[in-house]
């Protein structure tokens, strides 16, 4: 149910650095649309929009013949073809790891009305009706805005080396953070201290979480999203416990609440697993 990035609790290093896997340059925010939406240019570019959506399954579901959830399933599997090449959409199972949700959707697009698009044609499906959203969020992922080689160039030079080297990713967190007002009216200057403060005692982490950064502020009731990925759970923990001690979470409103968790896992594979279980 997640795939991870790591600068969720502050709105620092991951927050505050905007996007994330990768920097990419203004002239990529918008390529021309190919047969199928390029995942990896859409993964690392900035001006793109986020939508993460956690869904509850009704019992009512598991009352339908397994014929009619099988093909439920196949209906799913329709509408993901049918917008492959306007969307990415990427499914983790939260069943087992959260009370609220069973699944999460995470969807990319460069154009908010086509996520909307797919989102009502999903929830149109047999399965969509028969899964209640218990969250939404939308962001939109930016270039760095604090740690950059111009601002903080060692802090910068440490950031963009530390590549993920762990295993494949199992898991992946999504937790939004909203900032207070104090925050917002601090000047440039004193939100780059606290966000190097921020910063530097994450950086040994981030061989072993994957992290990226979505603003939220306008778009939504929070002003950042942090997604992370790892298959270090130990190695999450530790990282969370850094961002805890930082001295910028006393501007933080809201950490979290919800922390969805959940494994990495195909769209199909999700579909098929919640469309079996009885």
């Amino acid at each position: 149910m997640k795939k991870i990035t790591l600068a969720l609790m502050s709105a620092g290093l991951l927050l505050v650095n905007g996007g994330v896997f990768a920097q990419q340059t203004a002239m990529e925010q918008k390529p021309a649309m190919a047969a199928n939406v390029d995942r990896a240019k859409i993964l690392t570019a900035p001006g793109v929009f986020g939508n993460f959506s956690t869904y509850k399954v009704r019992p009512d579901y598991y009352k339908l013949s397994s014929a009619e959830r099988k093909g439920a399933a196949a209906e799913v599997l329709a509408v993901v073809e049918k917008y492959k090449d306007k969307v990415i959409v990427d499914a983790y199972l939260t069943r087992g790891f959260e009370a609220g949700s069973d699944f999460l959707l995470r969807v990319h697009a460069y154009d908010m009305a086509a996520t909307q698009a797919f989102l009502v044609d999903f929830r149109a499906t047999r399965f969509g009706m028969y899964a209640d959203v218990t969250e939404n969020l939308v962001g939109i992922t930016k270039a760095l805005n604090y740690i950059t080689k111009d601002k903080s160039p060692e802090l910068n030079a440490g950031l963009t080396s530390a590549a993920y080297s762990g295993e494949a990713p199992r898991y992946a967190f999504m937790i939004p953070v909203k900032k207070n007002a104090e925050w917002w009216n601090l000047t440039d200057a004193q939100r780059l201290k606290e966000i190097e403060t921020h910063t530097l005692p994450t950086l040994g982490n981030l061989v072993n979480v994957k992290r990226k950064l979505y603003h939220s502020t306008g778009l939504d009731d929070t002003d950042f999203i942090t997604y992370f990925e790892t298959a270090d759970l130990g190695a999450f923990n530790n990282l969370m416990l850094a961002l805890a001690k930082v001295p910028e979470n006393k501007y933080h409103v809201r950490w979290g609440s919800p922390t969805v968790m959940g494994t990495i896992q195909t769209f199909e594979s999700v579909v098929k697993t919640l469309s079996m279980a009885n």
